[in-house]
């Protein structure tokens, strides 16, 4: 090596040796985020408790804990019996033949019931089951409408009967009450604290299709009731349809 050479790689070397600059650090990593918890409980972890321990009928197992669940409310008052909005038919005819429809398109799996209240009161006609279809239709035809009504009970009466099918599914399913009426509830049969304890308490959604009554009824609660106004027969159907689109969104933790 030449002496220029020589003293040229010593000049670089202490150049070097003065560079006290340093990487910058790389910035510490993110602390992952903790993965939720998957629950593998019932959406409603404590619905239907009192229920439960009233419960006589033993539990389902397997696919029949997620069952849904249909459970019909038929306004056969007096009113029933006029024609309105329902062209040549009396509005009771109609009612009956939207949901015989109704009944047919349900999955065969699915468990519908029926309640009419009419002249002799609040009636459970058919019980919550699959396999029934028949059966319903064949009751339908049998209504007959005179009477008040009386929507507070009717509705209270309904969600005992969801709340034992519950039970029984140990709060997993569906559970859907569908109200068919055509006028304001009786005197001292406001539903208004009814409904407001179902939806409180439990995961049943309240479906009401108002047959030519238009919009402005107890049972139309925005934001907490589903509730859709028949101006004539085949809009009822159609909305007894609607029924079947919806379905209950719960987090996990509700209802505790």
């Amino acid at each position: 090596m030449t002496r220029y050479a020589a003293a040229l790689l010593a000049a670089v070397l202490a150049l070097a040796g003065c560079d006290d600059s340093k990487p910058p650090p790389k910035p510490a990593a993110a602390p992952e985020k903790p993965k939720a918890p998957v629950s593998t409980r019932p959406l409603t972890p404590s619905w239907p408790a009192a229920a439960s321990a009233k419960s006589d009928q033993a539990s389902v197992s397997g696919d029949l804990l997620f069952a849904r669940n249909y459970y019909v409310v038929l306004d056969a008052s007096g009113s029933m019996t006029e024609k309105g909005c329902s062209g040549d038919l009396p509005k009771i005819d109609a009612a009956r033949n939207a949901l015989a429809a109704f009944a047919e398109s349900l999955p065969a799996d699915a468990n519908l019931g029926l309640q009419v209240f009419d002249a002799r009161g609040v009636r459970e006609q058919i019980p919550l089951a699959a396999g029934n279809r028949a059966k319903f239709k064949s009751i339908l035809a049998m209504v007959r409408a005179g009477g008040g009504t009386p929507l507070q009970t009717a509705i209270s009466q309904a969600y005992a009967r969801l709340e034992q099918q519950g039970a029984r599914q140990l709060g997993y399913g569906e559970y859907h009450l569908v109200v068919v009426t055509d006028g304001e509830a009786s005197d001292g049969q406001d539903p208004t604290n009814a409904v407001k304890a179902i939806l409180d308490r439990s995961p049943i959604v309240l479906h009401t299709i108002g047959f030519c009554i238009g919009p402005k009824h107890s049972l139309n609660q925005p934001g907490r009731t589903i509730y859709r106004a028949a101006d004539n027969p085949q809009q009822l159907r159609e909305h007894l349809s609607d029924v079947l689109a919806e379905a209950p969104a719960f987090a996990v933790t509700g209802f505790k």
